[in-house]
């Protein structure tokens, strides 16, 4: 039995300290070994988000040992998949990906209450995303 080749995702937004990081997490906690993922930002965080954290963590998924990395022409190149999310003009394209914007209100400096919501629309988009990439390989 063969299997289809593992989509893989790339998630960027400037710090990769909240958004990308949640969308990271969602992502391989629903889609497991069937999607690759990476997450990067144009101007990494030293930390990902607390707030982020502690709202992951309520939704059974623990990013706490993530780090925020940067953005490299090398991820962009080996991703099926990138997803900006306020980066700007900081994404290099290359032909043959898909790349999708998410506008999504930025968590950094704000709290739980704050985040909850834009976890729960990462979530959405997630699962979203996951049924494009499954119909995608004919899963």
């Amino acid at each position: 039995m063969t299997s289809s080749p593992v989509a893989s995702v790339l998630f960027v937004c400037v710090h990769n300290a909240g958004r990308s990081q949640m969308a990271a997490g969602f992502l391989t906690h629903l889609a497991g070994d069937r999607v690759e993922v990476r997450s990067a930002g144009s101007l990494p965080a030293d930390q990902v988000n607390p707030a982020a954290v502690e709202a992951m963590r309520e939704a059974g998924i623990d990013i706490s040992a993530a780090q925020p990395k940067v953005l490299t022409t090398e991820a962009v190149q080996a991703s099926d998949y990138v997803i900006t999310m306020g980066c700007g003009d900081a994404c290099p394209v290359f032909p043959g990906k898909t790349y999708l914007d998410w506008a999504l209100e930025d968590p950094a400096g704000q709290g739980l209450a704050a985040v909850r919501p834009i976890r729960d629309e990462i979530r959405k988009r997630v699962e979203a995303l996951i049924a494009e990439i499954d119909a995608r390989q004919g899963a």
